[in-house]
């Protein structure tokens, strides 16, 4: 395994993110058990979870198998573990969000469900314009004294975001922000233009989640070709992509390797990028995307790949077409 610090902290993590999402809705407990035991064979330590995962109606069933997990593997201090806070967790006005009472109910909620007495990183899930940062960081703040997290996150930030959080944070003299998750693959690239040129400038790490676009990057042409229902599920982007990917995937044939794993060895080669969140259905899945750590990617291979999915050209302003 690889490892790397999560943006400009001490803490070492892996360059692969094991995501949760699928544990309880699309994976049984036993084989989520399976699949976290494995990741710690293959020297993954980073797990990514959050409080609404679990299905439908199920919402904080996630953080309760891992939970479970952690508590009969003995494996937590070997684990940075990750949640989320921010969607619907009660039928009220103050269920939701990340103004200060909600944060206070969340994050002990989600301390029971994950059985243990601290959070290595707490991420907000969402943008929440309503709460004021000086509300926001004094909640968190006060979370970190009191040793129930260690390190603030965010997901699904604009650049601007970024900034607003960092400043603030800085004028309280805060730690602030210490990573961005963010939706990246290499057909949705446009966290380059000023996500990841703003997490760079802060020292904030990116988690890059649906690295391989829910599987369209994983081989979805020859999958549907041969009746696999996983293909079905993007059938009418399937059409529409077609071309680029039928290229992409004659690429990924000449190199020797499945298409799923090349677009994770993509994803580690971009700079600013700490790693992306794999959500393993399968201990197949899992094997599949350590296997990405192995692959070397050459300059003239990279250039084929941007001409295959030409990116927004560089960070903004530059990108812009004047």
């Amino acid at each position: 395994m690889d490892y790397t610090q999560l943006g400009r902290t001490g803490v070492t993590v892996s360059r692969l993110v094991l995501g949760t999402m699928n544990f309880g809705p699309e994976t049984t407990e036993a084989d989520s058990f399976s699949i976290m035991d494995a990741a710690i064979e293959h020297g993954i330590n980073f797990f990514d979870t959050a409080n609404r995962y679990g299905g439908a109606g199920h919402a904080g069933r996630t953080e309760e198998i891992v939970g479970r997990w952690l508590q009969q593997s003995g494996k937590r201090d070997e684990v940075v573990l990750a949640t989320k806070v921010f969607g619907q967790m009660a039928d009220h006005p103050n269920g939701r969000g990340v103004n200060a009472k909600h944060i206070r109910r969340a994050v002990e909620d989600s301390l029971r469900r994950l059985q243990t007495d601290h959070l290595d990183l707490y991420q907000m899930h969402h943008i929440d314009r309503t709460v004021p940062w000086d509300e926001l960081w004094q909640a968190m703040d006060q979370l970190v004294t009191a040793g129930k997290i260690l390190y603030v996150g965010s997901s699904n930030f604009a650049g601007w975001h970024l900034a607003q959080a960092c400043e603030a944070a800085r004028r309280r003299h805060s730690l602030g922000l210490v990573s961005e998750q963010s939706k990246y693959s290499l057909l949705t690239r446009d966290i380059e233009l000023e996500v990841l040129p703003a997490a760079q400038a802060y020292g904030v790490g990116v988690i890059t989640w649906s690295p391989l676009e829910g599987g369209l990057l994983a081989g979805a042409v020859a999958k549907a070709k041969e009746g696999r229902r996983s293909a079905q599920r993007n059938q009418d982007r399937l059409s529409e992509l077609k071309p680029q990917l039928t290229r992409w995937e004659k690429l990924c044939k000449d190199l020797g390797h499945n298409p799923g794993d090349v677009a994770l060895a993509w994803q580690l080669t971009r700079e600013g990028v700490t790693g992306p969140i794999i959500g393993p259905r399968t201990m197949e899945q899992l094997d599949g995307a350590v296997r990405a750590l192995k692959i070397r990617l050459t300059k003239d291979v990279l250039a084929q790949i941007d001409e295959i999915f030409p990116g927004p050209g560089g960070p903004a302003p530059e990108a812009y077409a004047w």
